[in-house]
């Protein structure tokens, strides 16, 4: 069915007022909390921190994320997406310049886990919020564009990291601690923004007229089932929901390969050569994030392009294994070792927009909100096994050591999603295919 110009206008306004502002929002987000990864190339002799350490304090943040995950995307429902991703980006904001002052391996542990509570609820509650201003058929770019946040996270946090650890030394603090500081003020600020300007639903947004208000909200009701008020039992029942689990399993290995990769790629960098500053791990580090920003965007567009989700994210999984397999294989190698690192980044950043149209569709409207915090949760554990067993493996000189179990984890994901049926996306307005789960007997 064609588009009307009432539907063009519309799409482009959100896509121009909404996109920008939660993109911002994720940036610093993911920033914040994988910024260790390189502060620890500083801290990691003031405060005695050994690659096992490293790797616990990395992991330990998604333990207290996994808990709050659900009851923060089901108070978000309640009270509405402005007062609450204000409220996660202004705490999360204070606890990580706090982490700037940390002086042994106890509080650097209490305030990774402050950090996990605070940011409990942001990346599903994000993703909520899209399926409440975007159509089935632009999710896929929609989500990529917020997805893209975390490659533009980790090319800022590279290029900062790594000329703060060298450069910045004021006020007789460590550069290590500036890192924390510098990258951790801005998310209060853009938290205030959040609570003044962002709209919690399309007739709540001033920039909107009520025709297109109204148009907007018609299209997105026709998506799904008619929502009916349940009890909290009923809410959460949908973790009892076969499809639901096992996307969220498949989900969990795919977050091992991807926070193992975030959190060790500045010491995978550093064991290239093992004489670079760290201005050049950080600008280094920054070349996989960009390549896969770039492979992120190809690939949602292709998919929503195509319809096809299950394939996408198959191959991005392989992909990225077998870019793993490389990075282990020839990092003494500064050429081949980028090229495989930038490998694993396409995959482990690709996969997210094709992953989570395919999830979003599985539920009713009803169930959204405890049904993609529920997928996000399970996946989270994958953030503490992952940088867990890496750290664990790993050795000072040979951190791809601990390479070898990501990679694993990501064929497991592949070999999961491939007795995964699905149906092709159908424009906006069609019947929404149905998604059922083969062999999980």
């Amino acid at each position: 069915m064609e588009e009307t110009e009432l539907g063009r206008r519309t799409v482009r306004k959100v896509t121009g007022r909404i996109l920008p502002l939660i993109g911002l929002l994720y940036v610093f987000n993911y920033m914040d909390r994988s910024n260790i990864s390189y502060a620890q190339l500083g801290m990691q002799h003031e405060l005695a921190i050994t690659t096992a350490v490293f790797g616990t304090a990395s992991a330990i943040f998604f333990l207290a994320y996994v808990v709050f995950e659900i009851p923060s995307n089901m108070i978000m429902k309640k009270v509405g997406a402005r007062i609450w991703l204000a409220r996660i980006a202004i705490t999360w904001g204070i606890v990580t310049a706090i982490t700037g002052f940390v002086h042994d391996i106890p509080q650097l542990y209490i305030a990774r886990i402050l950090l996990g509570v605070a940011e409990a609820g942001l990346f599903p509650g994000l993703l909520l919020y899209l399926t409440l201003w975007f159509r089935g058929k632009e999710r896929g770019r929609a989500i990529a564009g917020l997805a893209l946040a975390q490659p533009v996270a980790m090319i800022i946090g590279s290029l900062t990291g790594g000329l703060i650890l060298d450069h910045v030394h004021w006020f007789g603090l460590s550069s290590w601690r500036w890192v924390f500081l510098l990258q951790g003020v801005p998310a209060v600020l853009i938290g205030i923004v959040v609570l003044i300007s962002l709209p919690n639903v399309p007739s709540k947004a001033k920039w909107l007229s009520r025709e297109e208000a109204g148009w907007l909200q018609n299209e997105i009701d026709k998506e799904y089932q008619p929502e009916q008020k349940g009890s909290l039992l009923g809410e959460l029942r949908v973790m009892g929901d076969k499809k639901v689990l096992y996307l969220a399993i498949a989900n969990f290995f795919a977050a091992c390969g991807l926070y193992g990769f975030t959190f060790f790629l500045p010491q995978i960098v550093k064991q290239i050569d093992s004489g670079y500053s760290s201005t050049n791990i950080g600008f280094l580090g920054a070349i996989p994030f960009v390549v896969g920003a770039i492979g992120m965007l190809v690939v949602a567009r292709n998919s929503d392009r195509t319809g096809e989700r299950r394939g996408h994210v198959i191959f991005l999984m392989l992909l990225a294994a077998a870019g793993l397999l490389g990075t282990i294989w020839f990092r003494h190698n500064p050429v081949v070792a980028l090229t495989c690192l930038s490998l694993v980044a396409i995959g482990v950043l690709g996969y997210m927009a094709p992953y989570w149209a395919m999830a979003a569709k599985v539920m009713s409207k009803e169930h959204t909100a405890v049904g993609l915090a529920a997928i996000n949760s399970i996946a989270a554990l994958g953030g503490f096994f992952g940088p867990y067993v890496i750290g664990k493996s790993a050795t000072v000189d040979n951190v791809s050591a601990g390479l070898y179990f990501p990679v694993g984890c990501l064929v497991v994901c592949a070999i999961m999603l491939a007795f995964l049926k699905v149906q092709r996306d159908k424009p906006a307005g069609a019947e929404e295919p149905d998604v059922e789960v083969a062999a999980t007997r």
